[in-house]
C-alpha cells in the first residue's frame, strides 16, 4: 500500500514537472528512460539544439528533496545520458539538470555537475 502511495507521488511529481518544463519551452522527448543497471532518467527534453537530462526529486514532508541528488545518483544520470546518446547514436551538446518539487512549487537547476 505505502510502495502504491509513493509511486504515485512520483508520478504526481513528474506530471509537475513536465507541464513546468513544457511551460518554459522544453520539448518533452522522454519520460522514465530505463539504461538497464545503470539507471533511469526521469525525463529527457529538449530546448533548442541542447539535449537536457532532468532528475526529478521531490518530497512529502518538510524534507527538502535537493538533499536526495547525492554525487552517486549524479554519476548514475550522467552514465544513462551516455548510454541513451549511444544508443540513439545521437551527437548532440546536453546538460544534467534537476527539477525539485517542493509542496508543488518547482524549481529548475541546470546543468548539475559533481
Amino acid at each position: 500500500m505505502k510502495r502504491n502511495l509513493l509511486r504515485r507521488f512520483g508520478n504526481e511529481s513528474e506530471a509537475l514537472a513536465t507541464r513546468f518544463l513544457e511551460d518554459a519551452g522544453f520539448v518533452i522527448v522522454e519520460r522514465n528512460y530505463y539504461a538497464g543497471k545503470l539507471g533511469e532518467i526521469d525525463i529527457v527534453a529538449r530546448k533548442g539544439e541542447v539535449l537536457h537530462f532532468i532528475e526529478v526529486k521531490s518530497a512529502r514532508a518538510d524534507f527538502d528533496p535537493v538533499y536526495n541528488l547525492t554525487p552517486t545518483k549524479l554519476s548514475r544520470v550522467i552514465r544513462s545520458a551516455e548510454h541513451y546518446l549511444k544508443a540513439r547514436k545521437l551527437d548532440l551538446a546536453f546538460c544534467i539538470d534537476a527539477l525539485i518539487v517542493r509542496r508543488g512549487e518547482v524549481e529548475l537547476i541546470e546543468n548539475v555537475t559533481l
